[in-house]
C-alpha cells in the first residue's frame, strides 16, 4: 500500500532523514518509533507533501504521490496531530466537515456521517455547537479523529496523536482506537516515543534514530532478535511488559492445556497479547479465561498458573534477547 525508498531530507547542515526505505501492507499499521530529532515526523511529513524531500521516492496504492498534486493526495489522506489541530473558532461539526466541504458533499450526507462517526467515538450529539475550547483533552482528540476519518480515506497518518493527553485518558482512547471498527482495513502510519504505545498499537515497528531506521519488523522481533546494543538499550527498561504485550495468545496455544474446566463464559481471542489475558485475571483471579482460536474456533480455558507456564516456554524456545 505504502513503498518508500531511499528517502532523503536535510535541513541545513542537519540529515534529517537519512536515506530510510520501507513498505506497509493494506491493512498494516506502522509505528515510527524513537526519541525526540530522529526524523519520524518529518518522514511522516513527507508522505503527504508537507514537506518535500531532496531525494527518494515515495508511492501510494501503486501511484507515485509527486505525479499528483499535493491538494489532491491529501484528500486521500487522513492525517491526526499531536494537539489535534482544531480551528478555534469552527464549531465541532464545523470542524469534522473540513474534507465533505472541500469535497462538495451534500449536507444531509455530511450530517449523517457525522453522526455515525460522533457515535462510534462515544461523542454526544450535543457537542456539535460546542466550540473546541469547551471540550476536555480526551474529546477534542476524539473530534480529530472525527475529522480525519470522515470521507473514510484508506491511508490514516498519526503524528503522536495521544501525546497531549494524561496517562488515563490516553490509556482509555488507544483501547477505543484498538476497537474502532473504522479502522480494521486502514493502512496507518503513526508516529510516538511512547514504547508501550507502539507495541500495543502497531503491527510493525520502525525504530529510528538520527535521520535512520535501525530496524524495522514485528514487536516480537524487537525484543527478542535486536540488531544493535541501540535496540537492545532502547527496550530494556520496560522489557518484561512489552514482551507480555508483544506475546500473542496464538504465540502460546500450542502449549496451553487442551482439556481445561470452563468455569466462566467470557471469551478472549487468541489474536490478544498474554497482556491482555493478565487484566482479565483482574476479574476473574481465582477462575480460568476461555480462549478463543479465531481459525479452529476451539476454546481452551487456562488458569494463570498455566498462562505464565506457557509463557515461560515460550521464551525458552526464542534463539535470543
Amino acid at each position: 500500500m505504502i513503498k518508500v525508498e531511499h528517502l532523503v531530507k536535510s535541513f541545513g547542515a542537519v540529515r534529517a532523514v537519512d536515506d530510510i526505505s520501507f513498505e506497509i501492507a493494506q491493512g498494516e499499521t506502522l509505528a515510527l518509533l524513537g526519541t525526540s530529532g530522529c526524523g519520524k515526523t518529518t518522514t511522516l511529513k513527507m508522505l503527504n507533501r508537507l514537506i518535500e524531500p531532496d531525494a527518494g521516492s515515495i508511492s501510494i496504492n501503486g501511484k507515485d504521490v509527486f505525479e499528483q498534486s499535493a491538494e489532491n493526495l491529501r484528500r486521500g489522506i487522513g492525517y491526526v496531530l499531536q494537539n489535534n489541530g482544531l480551528f478555534p473558532h469552527y464549531t465541532i461539526a464545523e470542524n469534522i466537515a473540513l474534507v465533505p466541504n472541500l469535497l462538495k458533499w451534500d449536507k444531509s450526507k455530511t450530517s449523517a456521517r457525522i453522526r455515525e462517526l460522533l457515535e462510534k467515538l462515544h461523542l454526544s450529539d450535543n457537542l456539535l455547537t460546542a466550540y473546541p475550547k469547551e471540550l476536555s483533552g480526551g474529546q477534542q482528540q476524539r473530534v480529530g479523529l472525527a475529522r480525519a476519518l470522515i470521507a473514510n480515506p484508506p491511508v490514516l497518518l498519526m503524528d503522536e496523536p495521544f501525546g497531549a493527553l494524561d496517562n488515563v485518558t490516553r490509556s482509555k482512547i488507544r483501547k477505543e482506537f484498538k476497537a474502532l471498527d473504522e479502522l480494521v482495513r486502514k493502512t496507518i502510519i503513526m508516529v510516538t516515543h511512547d514504547v508501550q504505545e507502539a507495541f500495543e498499537l502497531a503491527d510493525k515497528i520502525a525504530l529510528m534514530h538520527q535521520g535512520k531506521i535501525i530496524q524495522i519488523g514485528l514487536p516480537s522481533e524487537l525484543l527478542f532478535n535486536p540488531v544493535s546494543d541501540f535496540v537492545r538499550d532502547f527496550l530494556k527498561d520496560q522489557h518484561l511488559q512489552l514482551e507480555l504485550k508483544a506475546i500473542k495468545l496464538a504465540d502460546v496455544w500450542d502449549i496451553l492445556p487442551a482439556n481445561g474446566r470452563k468455569i466462566n463464559t467470557s471469551l478472549l481471542p487468541a489474536s490478544s497479547g498474554i497482556w491482555d489475558a493478565l487484566e482479565g485475571f483482574k476479574f476473574y483471579p481465582r477462575e480460568s479465561l476461555n480462549i478463543l482460536n479465531q481459525q479452529t474456533k476451539e476454546v481452551r480455558p487456562v488458569t494463570f498458573d498455566q498462562l505464565m507456564t506457557a509463557y515461560s516456554h515460550y521464551k525458552n524456545r526464542q534463539p535470543h534477547e
